[in-house]
């Protein structure tokens, strides 16, 4: 079992930075990400990092602006968003999986989730 708690959303103006973190309990996931939801969109994959190598894969929408890490000590990862943008407005979404991923990008591959927290960028 892994429990997520994300912290770090917030309300920034376009251009602005935010910093998401996830905290993670129980056991040590393979990989983490970051999706978001919009509202009367689908969700969508932002960012993913494996633990223990630090294999990274970003959507195309977020590539050179978002940064996302890992902090193994503290069981936490992190999403460092830069020049955001209000396309970049959503409920982002931590998730975890303890298995070995084929396929960063689809939700539905991930067990464990957090509660979400929201970003909102005006123009």
């Amino acid at each position: 079992q892994v429990q997520l708690v994300e912290s770090g959303g917030g309300l920034v103006q376009a251009g602005g930075s935010l910093k998401l973190s996830c905290a993670a309990s129980g056991r040590t996931s393979y990989a983490m990400a970051w999706f978001r939801q919009a509202p009367g969109k689908v969700r969508e994959f932002v960012a993913a990092i494996t633990r223990n190598a630090g294999i990274t894969d970003y959507a195309d929408s977020v590539k050179g602006r978002f940064t996302i890490s890992s902090d193994n000590a503290k069981n936490t990862v992190h999403l460092q968003m830069n020049s955001l943008k209000p396309e970049d407005t959503a409920v982002y979404y931590c998730a975890a999986e303890l298995s070995r991923l084929n396929d960063f990008r689809n939700w539905v591959t991930y067990r464990y989730w957090g509660q979400g927290t929201q970003v909102t960028v005006s123009s």
